[in-house]
């Protein structure tokens, strides 16, 4: 986790625990209703494991690994009690997060400003993600400017200004229709004159035209890599965690359009499907950097695996 925050307090711990209530509550009570039967693992429990685990939308390939480790697992430690099998599932939970590498940004995060490049599609919570996180930023003493590079809806540009202002960040915008390498410009250059901390740059939620997507957002870069030539240091892709595997889809359709460094994951407060971290997180390798745990400026909390696997087995 990069530098900007420090260490999860008991209030956001207790926020956590609340925001993921309803995955724990899916899946780990049928875990547990599994394993009160039982006294040893065999194909039966197995079985109904990995259809527990494909519920809660791990994902089938995320799944069956952690199916076949349970199972040599417990074949090598000769396992007796259900506390035994919990502690290897939380185990290789947690393993599959810690597994995944933060990639290599363009530069590190004190070379100011830190620009962060948003994208995902509309309806997934990327405008309120960035009012978000903007708001974390500027709590933790960091001077935040907003680019409002989606000019392809005036809705957005109308909801960064309100973010915005919640925020405390300053927005840098142009009419609708304007020249997204422009905005971008613009902003990155307001940033670098008032020594700002960080710029993050909101993108157009459109990838049903991946050609005309992967040109704009290069011409993002291009314009920015103008004034800085490591900029952006990161690409944070956001998903809509109640959309299951369909976030996971989405995300794959974007590895192919654009690097991406970091991912945010949204609406974990409002669904059974927050498993999808688990299964995202080991399949395409990529570090889930923030989650979306509620509506309100503050529910946006930078990811703690240990806090994650923490609070599911609590």
């Amino acid at each position: 986790m990069f530098g900007f925050f420090s260490k999860r307090n008991k209030e956001s711990k207790e926020s956590l625990d609340r925001g993921i209530s309803k995955t724990k509550e899916g899946l780990f009570a049928k875990f547990a209703r599994a394993l009160t039967s039982r006294s040893k693992v065999d194909d039966d429990f197995l079985d109904e494991l990995e259809e527990i685990l494909i519920s809660a939308d791990v994902g089938v390939e995320t799944t069956l690994k952690i199916i076949d480790r349970i199972k040599a697992r417990a074949l090598a430690d000769r396992y007796l009690d259900t506390e035994e099998l919990q502690a290897m599932l939380r185990e290789e939970i947690r393993g599959l997060l810690a597994d995944a590498k933060v990639k290599n940004s363009a530069a590190s995060e004190e070379s100011k400003p830190y620009v962060i490049l948003v994208v995902g599609v509309n309806g997934v919570g990327k405008t309120t993600t960035i009012g978000k996180l903007a708001y974390l930023l500027g709590q933790s003493g960091k001077k935040v400017y907003i680019g409002a590079a989606d000019t392809f809806r005036a809705a957005a540009i109308d909801q960064l200004a309100v973010w915005a202002e919640r925020a405390g960040a300053t927005l840098i915008k142009q009419q609708m229709g304007a020249d997204p390498a422009s905005v971008a410009f613009d902003t990155l250059n307001a940033a670098c004159a008032n020594n700002a901390d960080v710029v993050l740059v909101d993108t157009a939620g459109r990838l049903h035209n991946k050609v005309n997507l992967m040109q704009e957002l290069a011409k993002i870069k291009r314009a920015m890599q103008k004034l800085n030539p490591n900029v952006p240091q990161e690409i944070l892709l956001v998903l809509d965690a109640s959309t299951g595997q369909n976030a996971y889809e989405q995300a794959k359709q974007f590895l192919q359009v654009t690097e991406i460094n970091a991912l945010a994951l949204t609406k974990l407060d409002g669904t059974a499907r927050g498993g999808v971290a688990i299964g995202i997180s080991d399949q395409l390798q990529v570090p889930i950097k923030y989650i979306g745990i509620g509506e309100g400026v503050g529910d946006l909390q930078p990811f703690d695996k240990e806090a994650f696997v923490d609070s599911l087995f609590a």
